[in-house]
């Protein structure tokens, strides 16, 4: 497998998010993504918040997230503590062991004392034992509640991520003449809704909206917006356009809008 970090960055680049989008949807601070992609984990919190990121990460971009997890323990995580254990405190151990064994041996009435002793030792460990099972088998519960939600906000950010948005219905048309200029503008079914008028500059020309428009301008002398956004006029005389949403077709003469 390719390094934890660079599987995690090739796929945001292949899905084209930015830093900033990511850092949004996830709650994950940027400079921890960034430490993340660079595998610079000594700049995280620590081992725990590193899985936790991973396991978010990796569902936002949609990968295995479980594969990512796996392969940081494997490669970055060190062995666990109680293999560490030092040998300075086992030989205390056997210290102790060796004077036990070194101590006088009781007499009846001792004996006695020690077993009564014992009796309610083992009394006490078993009620204790109660308690500490019920604690035991509460805590697994909470935490992996806590683990299924963090796996699942990501799922819902991940699927609210690729959900279209809706298509414009409609086209919008404003004109504003520069100078004097014809205007004829029918909608798809025939309606004039310029019927063929001359404007001069400064003068107000209605704005259009319907789901088709076509156009005829005498000549190029005026500024035209479609959905709120400006669009060069050609050049001749005259001009016409047919307006869909999302799309703008320059038409032929023989198909120009006449208003008659």
């Amino acid at each position: 497998m390719a390094d934890i970090g660079t599987t995690l960055r090739e796929a945001r680049m292949r899905a084209r998010i930015d830093m900033s989008e990511v850092e949004a949807r996830t709650k994950i601070r940027a400079k921890y993504l960034r430490a993340i992609e660079n595998e610079e984990w000594d700049l995280l919190p620590g081992p725990v918040y590193v899985k936790s990121f991973l396991r978010t990460y990796g569902d936002f971009l949609g990968l295995d997230s479980r594969h990512l997890v796996d392969e940081y323990k494997r490669r970055f995580e060190r062995p666990a503590d109680q293999d560490l254990r030092p040998i300075s405190a086992r030989s205390r151990d056997r210290e102790r062991s060796e004077r036990r064994g070194r101590r006088p041996r009781l007499g009846p009435i001792g004996a006695v004392v020690l077993v009564l002793t014992a009796v309610v030792v083992a009394l006490f460990l078993i009620g204790g034992g109660f308690n500490s099972s019920t604690g035991t088998s509460s805590t697994p519960t909470t935490s992996a509640g806590a683990r299924t939600t963090t796996n699942q906000h990501p799922s819902r950010s991940h699927r609210h991520r690729h959900r279209p948005a809706p298509k414009p219905t409609s086209v919008t048309l404003k004109l504003v003449p520069t100078s004097t200029v014809y205007v004829c503008v029918e909608d798809g079914n025939g309606k004039r809704l310029v019927p063929g008028v001359i404007y001069s500059a400064g003068q107000s020309i209605p704005t259009q909206t319907a789901k088709k428009l076509l156009i005829t301008l005498g000549n190029s002398a005026v500024q035209m917006k479609v959905d709120g956004k400006t669009v060069p006029v050609a050049q001749g005389a005259p001009i016409g356009y047919q307006l869909t949403p999302g799309n703008m077709k320059l038409l032929p003469r023989g198909q120009l809008p006449t208003c008659a």
